[in-house]
């Protein structure tokens, strides 16, 4: 025979009572009472008092007799206020809660715990969230004639865009204050857009303006040590350069074609302008050149795959 503990200072209304008897009668009895070895329950006297009503006659039990009665006396209370710390993600429960709602349930959502008023205000308050998310990322319809012109600067609160040539050594000192410590890059690959960049049909890309593709090797080597020997000059030493390259094969040139996709991102730290640029020449930074011996001495100090 469960006694219940004279010391649980835990109510249960009889509503809330019927709430678990109806969770125990859809669901089961799935979480057991803790008694002690008086059969005094420690935890569990709400689900006790649903078993009255459901009729049962005995109910799973799990006896706990390694505590002492001062452990009891502190779990009983411990068992009750530490559920009440615990939150709820609004975002995750209303998202479960709609779900639940679209489908032909053979119970009442309010077996959950909460009325229909609540499950209707959350649901409600998710959707409004989500619209006013959805109206923020809308984009304007792209002008048919482009407002920026080589040398504008945009800024962009403590960050400046600038629209220029990255080959003009006098762009990198307008748009910088001081000296980079992090660049990162993502150089053409002299691969035309058209056949290789097209969002599985869905989305058309412009060429780029060059290396799409019409270099030839020399003039595609040429056009990258340019642009390097500037982000060079415009980086502290040590600094950071981060560009992602194909994952193993080189760009393409004419009559090579791009055999992979896939990408990585290479991470290098510039110690020296003279293996920067000699890295670009032979191709580190692309993955050109099967010929290990054309490359520097120059290793990418971290290397990570992007899914």
């Amino acid at each position: 025979m469960l006694r219940p503990c004279r010391n649980n200072a835990r109510l249960h209304s009889s509503r809330q009572v019927h709430q678990i008897a109806a969770s125990i009668r859809e669901f089961g009895f799935n979480n057991p009472v803790l008694i002690d070895r008086k059969n005094e329950i420690i935890a569990g006297h709400g689900r006790a008092e649903a078993a009255k009503v459901l009729g049962l006659d005995v109910v799973p039990c799990i006896r706990i007799e390694h505590l002492s009665e001062e452990q009891k006396r502190a779990y009983i209370i411990a068992d009750n206020k530490l559920a009440l710390n615990a939150g709820w993600d609004p975002e995750i429960l209303a998202i479960e809660l709609q779900h639940l709602s679209s489908l032909d349930l053979s119970f009442d959502l309010e077996i959950t715990g909460f009325e229909t008023a609540e499950i209707d205000a959350l649901i409600d308050d998710h959707k409004h969230a989500v619209a006013a998310d959805e109206a923020a990322d809308l984009v304007p319809p792209v002008q048919d004639h482009a407002v920026s012109r080589a040398g504008d600067l945009w800024i962009l609160g403590d960050h400046k865009l600038l629209c220029a040539d990255a080959r003009e050594p006098s762009a990198y000192d307008v748009l910088l204050e001081r000296k980079a410590r992090l660049c990162f890059t993502d150089p053409p690959y002299n691969v035309k857009i058209d056949g290789h960049v097209c969002g599985l049909g869905s989305v058309r890309h412009g060429e780029f303006a060059m290396a799409s593709g019409e270099m030839t090797p020399g003039e595609f080597v040429g056009f990258l040590q340019s642009i390097f020997r500037n982000m060079a000059a415009a980086s502290d030493d040590g600094a950071i350069h981060l560009m992602p390259t194909l994952d193993g094969v080189r760009p393409s040139f004419p009559g090579n074609p791009r055999a992979s996709t896939r990408s990585r991102i290479l991470t290098c730290e510039v110690e020296s302008v003279t293996a920067y640029l000699q890295a670009a020449a032979c191709g580190s930074f692309c993955g050109q050149g099967e010929d290990e011996t054309r490359r520097p001495a120059f290793h990418p100090r971290s290397l990570s795959r992007l899914s």
